[in-house]
């Protein structure tokens, strides 16, 4: 599937079997993702025969608003409607234009909210869409564009499809994405006054990707009120600019750690917002331990909903500092991951893992994933490099054991 326009050469991407899958199954389906993630483009290259409107354009977003079912009149076959936030009433008439016809394989829905628009879509199309999120490329669709493959690269560039195909600076492309969507999507979505203020809060959740999400310390730092903080947090997670790691919780005789852990939905981002300027930076960076982590953490998400499966992901701390990175959750029991940015593998790599498991029985397989070059199958699980990520959580899916 490789769809060309004037703007994008399409990378294959590893959710469009599920995207043909469910549209026969269902009247609807509905892409959600962050801006630039590719969703026009997927849609369009998966259903190429699909009249294609978007809902951005004043003129059409005017049409659907004042009058509904002539809009949709001019799609007797269906159609690819873009940004469908926009307007959240054409959901019902949509209901009744499913309802009226009784078939499947009617409407691609695309949006770019998180929260409100499957709210929406819950009340008007329950049972009669299917949800998928978009992020952006995987490591693997990544790879497809010939970009550099270094773990600094990585981290500086990140993954938004049009920066690796049109090859653009990144450090330019992130601060117009970044400036765009404070100026546009913020505006309407947070009824946020101080901009400035907002800003200056995206950039201090950068400066704490991997941690646990502290709203009084970032609220403080950020000089505004914890209120404001939770609120603002819920309206980048909305856009999909970050994403929030839940702690794993269960019935074992330990206090563990109640707070999520606060992750970008895309590491160039958070390159960009802590100040990097050149892939150098990173060798020597503090943070780049923390990044590289944001980086593993986000590929196990795009890997888990590349495939239409629920996240099912978290992570693992109690009150004396027993941590586990990453637990990766299936059917057949949990894969514990510890992640480590160096290019060696420490001598007690398999401890803190190791102790983890004898707490949670239904862990069925150990692994650390580190910025070597390396695979090393131990006695207590399987030394992974960053590129082998996937064939592992591969093996999580199907195996009981990836030790």
């Amino acid at each position: 599937m490789h769809f060309t326009d004037s703007v994008l050469c399409m990378i294959e991407r590893e959710i469009g079997d599920q995207l043909a899958r469910l549209f026969a199954q269902y009247p609807f389906v509905t892409v959600t993702g962050p801006r630039q993630s590719g969703k026009t483009t997927l849609c369009r290259a998966t259903f190429p025969d699909l009249a294609y409107v978007n809902l951005e354009a004043p003129d059409q977003r005017e049409f659907a608003e004042s009058d509904p079912r002539g809009f949709l009149a001019q799609f007797p076959e269906g159609a690819i409607i873009d940004e469908i936030q926009h307007v959240p009433d054409l959901l019902s008439y949509l209901q009744v234009l499913a309802d009226d016809l009784g078939r499947n394989s009617l409407f691609v829905l695309t949006g770019s909210e998180q929260f409100r628009l499957p709210s929406s879509i819950s009340q008007s199309l329950a049972g009669r869409t299917a949800l998928l999120r978009l992020l952006p490329f995987s490591l693997a669709e990544r790879q497809r564009t010939g970009a550099s493959a270094t773990i600094d690269n990585l981290l500086y560039t990140g993954f938004y499809p049009r920066i690796l195909d049109q090859r653009l600076e990144p450090r330019q492309a992130l601060g117009d994405y970044f400036e765009t969507y404070v100026e546009r999507d913020v505006r309407r979505m947070g009824e946020i006054r101080n901009l400035s203020s907002f800003r200056r809060f995206v950039r201090l959740c950068a400066g704490r990707v991997g941690q646990l999400v502290n709203l009084s310390s970032l609220g403080s730092d950020a000089g505004v009120s914890h209120s404001t903080a939770r609120h603002w947090l819920t309206v980048l997670e909305a856009s999909y600019i970050i994403f929030q790691l839940p702690p794993f919780h269960a019935n074992i005789r330990k206090r563990l750690i109640k707070s999520p852990k606060l992750y970008f939905c895309d590491v160039g981002l958070a390159s960009y917002l802590i100040g990097i300027e050149d892939p150098k930076q990173l060798v020597t960076h503090p943070l780049r331990g923390a990044l590289f982590e944001n980086l593993v953490v986000a590929e196990a998400l795009k890997h888990r909903l590349n495939r239409g499966r629920q996240p099912n992901l978290s992570f693992f701390r109690d009150a004396r500092g027993l941590e586990c990175d990453l637990l990766y959750e299936t059917g057949h029991g949990i894969g514990a991951i510890e992640i480590k940015a160096g290019s060696t593998v420490p001598s007690d790599a398999f401890h803190a893992l190791n102790r983890v498991a004898d707490l949670i029985p239904t862990i069925a397989g150990k692994a650390m994933v580190y910025g070597g070059a390396d695979s090393q199958s131990r006695t207590d699980g399987q030394v992974v490099p960053l590129p082998d990520l996937s064939g592992l959580l591969e093996r999580f899916d199907h195996d009981s054991s990836a030790d």
